[in-house]
């Protein structure tokens, strides 16, 4: 028998604020963290001026030299989000203990360090390279940082694949929680932003272009989008046994009941519908759940055509038109590797607080999107007992997970 795993603790960077409260005020007030982003204008051929951007962060003073130096911004991030979720857990003895692991990522390490040493061998100029410039970029510098910053001695996961390098983290996490491996895991994913990430999507003519109205986008789901906008941030959720759990003093947020991750196996960069509605059923089968119990669910909603054509059509054939559903990204653009676990942040607190954030922007729905209750406006009051948040990734990788609002 699996065991239960709980949330007990939760924090985040994100572009909407660093707390919950601050966050809900600006989901309430329908404010949008995109803005122009002038460093954009320097690069020949890149259309897009638009990022969501966090400008109010700076390494804690109590960060000391020795103890970051091998650390990227993206690494900084999710260590003061690990922190602050280890705060709200009441956890401040978890330093060698083998019970406690870490399972997280991003989509690559800190770009600054990447581009330094890819310069330096351009130049020929290796001696200018640093040892620790390597370390902040390596694809798992995020989960091996905070390993030696909290001098974590449990299982290591390192999630790192793209947008679903978040929700991953918490997926594996429960897995080594359920399988009995670890007792707690800080789980999450985290990113930080870079033209470099921009660029990708610049190329492939993905990113929204409304660069003398960034409050009007991205519009997720809406006819008139024109694409996504990149942003950046660090989530992380502390999961625990619950059994672990009975005699600790933290609050529980929620279970995770459900998780599941496929591969679509057909095209790199196009989302398949098949592959989505397949994962999603894959979640609702491991939490034993009908999708009717379902009372909210957190798309992806990137605010690409393909995108969210193919999402909100698999979302329709396997909920119908009653499910309401809103894009999180819609406020703070796509924050690729910490996504996942930003919105699932999200999406608990607001399971908590009987309300549920619109999609901002989402004016007139894109009549070849599945037809599916859009929550727009001012939000939705809704009581609901499950959650669930998704999201997808380059390669095909589709990930779902369940909450249940927890009752003591």
């Amino acid at each position: 028998m699996k065991r239960r795993v709980v949330v007990t603790g939760m924090g985040g960077i994100s572009p909407l604020g660093h707390d919950w409260k601050t966050v809900l005020s600006k989901l309430e007030q329908g404010i949008s963290a995109i803005a122009v982003n002038e460093e954009l204008g320097e690069y020949t051929g890149m259309d897009t001026r638009l990022a969501g951007r966090i400008l109010d962060f700076e390494r804690p003073e109590s960060y000391t030299r020795k103890r970051v130096r091998t650390m990227g911004r993206v690494s900084l991030m999710a260590t003061r989000a690990c922190e602050l979720a280890l705060l709200d857990a009441n956890l401040d003895a978890v330093q060698d203990d083998p019970t406690v692991g870490i399972s997280y990522g991003s989509t690559s390490g800190s770009p600054p360090a990447m581009d330094k040493y890819a310069k330096a061998l351009h130049t020929g100029e290796l001696k200018r390279i640093r040892a620790t410039d390597y370390i902040q970029f390596m694809s798992h510098t995020v989960p091996a940082n905070l390993a030696q910053f909290f001098q974590i001695t449990g299982r290591l996961i390192s999630t790192c694949s793209a947008c679903t390098s978040g929700s991953q983290g918490i997926g594996f996490g429960l897995e080594a929680i359920q399988l009995g491996k670890q007792k707690i895991m800080l789980s999450g994913g985290a990113e930080e932003y870079s033209p470099m990430h921009t660029g990708v999507f610049d190329i492939m003519y993905a990113t929204s272009t409304r660069n003398d109205e960034p409050h009007t986008t991205p519009r997720p789901f809406d006819r008139d989008r024109d694409g996504l906008v990149v942003g950046e941030g660090a989530g992380t959720l502390i999961l625990e046994d619950l059994v672990f759990d009975d005699t600790a003093a933290a609050e529980i947020y929620t279970e995770i009941v459900g998780w599941a991750i496929n591969s679509d196996g057909k095209h790199v960069t196009n989302p398949d519908t098949q592959g989505m509605q397949r994962v999603m059923e894959l979640a609702l089968e491991d939490a034993e759940l009908d999708a009717s119990q379902i009372g909210y669910i957190n798309a992806h909603g990137t605010a690409t055509e393909v995108g969210d054509i193919a999402e909100s059509q698999a979302m329709q054939r396997l909920f119908g038109s009653q499910t309401p559903t809103s894009s999180l990204k819609s406020f703070m653009g796509h924050t690729l590797g910490a996504c996942g676990a930003l919105e699932a942040w999200f999406t608990i607190e607001m399971m908590r607080a009987n309300w549920f954030a619109p999609t901002l922007n989402l004016e007139n729905v894109d009549p070849r999107c599945g037809e599916l209750d859009y929550v727009r406006g001012s939000g939705r009051t809704l009581e609901t007992e499950y959650v669930m948040s998704n999201n997808f990734a380059f390669g095909g990788i589709n990930t779902s997970l369940i909450f249940r609002r927890w009752a003591a």
